[in-house]
C-alpha cells in the first residue's frame, strides 16, 4: 500500500452542505483516529512507524512537530502527513495541546522505533 504525502491530501474530501461543510479523511478503510493530548512543556519520543502513515489535525495553538529536520509551529486546522518511516515528534510550547491522529494502515502501539525520549523508554 503506498500513502505518500499526496496520495493521503487526495483522498480528503470536502464537502459544501446549505448548513456549512465537512471535511471527510477516511472512507471505508482500515484506520485508527485517536485525539492526542501533550501536557505543558512536554513532548513524545523522537519516533517513526513501519506499518502505518499518519494524518496530523492540529486542534489547539502551542505545539510544535518535527519532521526528520524540519521544524513546524502548526496552527489549529493545519494538516500534517507523516509517511511511515519517517521520523517525527510532537512537542508543547508551553500550554496543553491536542492533534486529532488518523493512521493508515496496520496499527499496533509495539511498531513505534524511538530514536529520542526524555523518559527512558527503550530506544530503536
Amino acid at each position: 500500500m503506498d500513502l505518500s504525502d499526496n496520495n493521503i491530501r487526495k483522498k480528503i474530501i470536502q464537502d459544501i452542505r446549505p448548513w456549512g461543510n465537512f471535511k471527510q479523511y477516511v472512507y471505508n478503510e482500515e484506520c485508527t483516529v485517536k485525539i492526542i493530548t501533550v501536557d505543558p512543556n512536554q513532548m513524545l519520543s523522537n519516533q517513526a512507524h513501519k506499518k502505518r502513515d499518519e494524518l496530523w489535525v492540529i486542534i489547539d495553538d502551542g505545539l510544535r512537530v518535527e519532521l526528520d529536520d524540519k521544524i513546524i509551529d502548526p496552527k489549529p486546522g493545519d494538516e500534517i502527513v507523516i509517511p511511515r518511516n519517517t521520523k517525527h515528534r510532537l512537542s508543547s510550547l508551553g500550554k496543553k495541546g491536542r492533534v486529532l491522529e488518523v493512521s493508515f494502515g496496520y496499527f499496533d502501539e509495539n511498531d513505534i522505533e524511538r530514536f529520542d525520549d526524555i523518559y527512558g523508554r527503550k530506544l530503536k
